[in-house]
């Protein structure tokens, strides 16, 4: 069995980082350069330079979250390195200029001779430092359109649909919905029978969590010491979250604010844990951090490209975990029974949700129209109601999540959309299951970028 490495410590790189900074600044034009330390520097090979490029951007990624708490969203490297971001308080400007000097040193360096995923390696460290560099300038009061943001932030624009398109789906669901009135709070009426009482949601969550973590482990190994706990909150814009620790331990908080629907356990079960954000970080602490040393992914900003593929995998990790019918058939046979639900009616609630789920991106339309300008926050929920239907408190908590992550709801449904893409590119289709938990596998331990999931053009 190979030994873990230990997580890189404060002296692994310093040496070749003090290098890079002398380097860094000499692109700068500073004045004040010790011209011994450039030489020394422009001397370094190609992995010594990644390694102190990876430690300085998770050094700004720090710095960065001392501006804006929600910008760094897990980090487990040396305790230190956070201290002195906090003590040292790196002003917003210097962080966008350090980020892209970073950005160039890496695309200076010559790869050609090293391994696909060293290159891979930097073309992730560079759109990342791309991202907190955006993210600087929009705390600092930059403007962007919502496609901007989202291609600079996450390196992926989400598709533009029109009301039609949406309405072609409510004609359908009127029709399996039949009765008087308007559609939405007849769609809601149903749904009330289908809520998971307060007493019996933690069985049923927990029994969703262990089907998804036995078909997990079925697949793909996990670290031997994987655990979460799971805890549960009120008052948040998010329905759940995954908070990870580092040594393949999270906690993972569901939002109990607004009903919780029986299809939101195996959601949120997959979701967040298997084999969702918790498998994707563990195994990206085990393969890149403690056997290769990457030390970039101690940490997780979450307004940078990583969010998409970490979202977009867990969602369709539902359907990995889940495949065809076999979702169906487990909260039917398993899941309703837990909640006290009638199994018979399991049929038809799902043939409703499958329609339901092709509004999915609605949102994306609310919220490029609001964060553009053109519509205001109560129209953006109205909208919401009539377009990806939602009562007036889930619209509300919607564009609540819209003003605190903004661009950040793309990676949901658009990372959704090109996972699957990829690893089906890959040949990880449906009828072909071990392969598919291959592509998907290999996908969660590696550095891969949004613009990477999509098929490249023909020259």
């Amino acid at each position: 069995m190979k030994r873990k490495a230990p997580i890189p410590g404060p002296s692994s790189s310093a040496g070749a980082l003090g290098l890079l900074i002398a380097l860094t600044l000499a692109a700068a034009g500073c004045q004040v350069v010790d011209r011994s330390a450039v030489r020394r520097a422009a001397k370094l090979t190609p992995s010594q330079s990644l390694n102190a490029s990876a430690e300085a951007y998770v050094r700004l990624a720090l710095a960065l979250g001392e501006h804006d708490p929600d910008s760094v969203d897990a980090y487990y490297g040396p305790k230190n390195w956070r201290e002195e971001a906090k003590a040292q308080k790196k002003p917003l400007p210097a962080i966008a200029r350090e980020a892209f000097h970073l950005m160039s040193t890496l695309n200076a360096l010559d790869l050609d001779r090293e391994k696909a995923m060293v290159k891979l390696r930097r073309s992730y460290l560079v759109h990342q430092l791309k991202a907190l560099a955006t993210k600087s300038e929009l705390l600092q009061g930059k403007k962007l359109t919502f496609d901007q943001e989202s291609k600079a932030l996450y390196d992926a624009v989400a598709p533009t649909y029109s009301d039609a398109h949406f309405l072609e789906v409510l004609d359908r669901l009127e029709k399996l919905l039949p009765g008087r009135g308007p559609l939405l709070p007849r769609y809601h009426a149903f749904k009330k029978e289908f809520i998971i009482p307060p007493d019996r949601l933690d069985a049923v969550f927990s029994a969703a969590i262990q089907e998804a973590r036995r078909r997990t482990k079925a697949h793909l190994e996990l670290p031997s010491n994987e655990s979460f706990t799971v805890e549960y909150v009120t008052g948040k814009p998010w329905s759940a979250y995954n908070w990870y620790k580092g040594n393949s331990l999270s906690v993972i908080q569901v939002n109990t604010s607004l009903p919780v629907h029986i299809d939101r356990a195996v959601d949120l079960a997959a979701h967040e844990g298997y084999p969702g954000h918790h498998v994707y970080n563990a195994l990206l602490e085990q393969h890149l951090v403690r056997e290769r040393g990457w030390v970039e992914f101690t940490v997780y900003p979450l307004f940078s490209p990583q969010s998409l593929i970490a979202e977009g995998s867990a969602n369709f990790g539902v359907e990995m975990v889940f495949p065809g019918e076999e979702r169906v058939s487990f909260e039917r046979d398993v899941l309703f029974p837990l909640a006290g639900m009638n199994r018979q009616r399991a049929g038809v609630y799902y043939d409703v949700l499958d329609q339901v789920e092709q509004l999915d991106y609605a949102g994306n339309e609310a919220g490029r129209r609001y964060l553009n300008g053109e519509i205001d926050a109560p129209q953006a929920a109205e909208w919401l109601g009539r377009f990806a239907m939602m009562l007036p408190d889930r619209a509300a908590q919607r564009v609540q999540f819209m003003d605190k992550y903004r661009s950040y709801i793309i990676n949901y449904n658009l990372g959704e959309d090109l996972v699957r893409q990829y690893v089906e590119a890959h040949g990880g289709t449906a009828d072909q299951p071990e392969k598919r938990w291959e592509i998907f596998t290999g996908l969660l331990s590696s550095p891969r970028l949004p613009s990477d999931l999509q098929p490249k053009e023909e020259p």
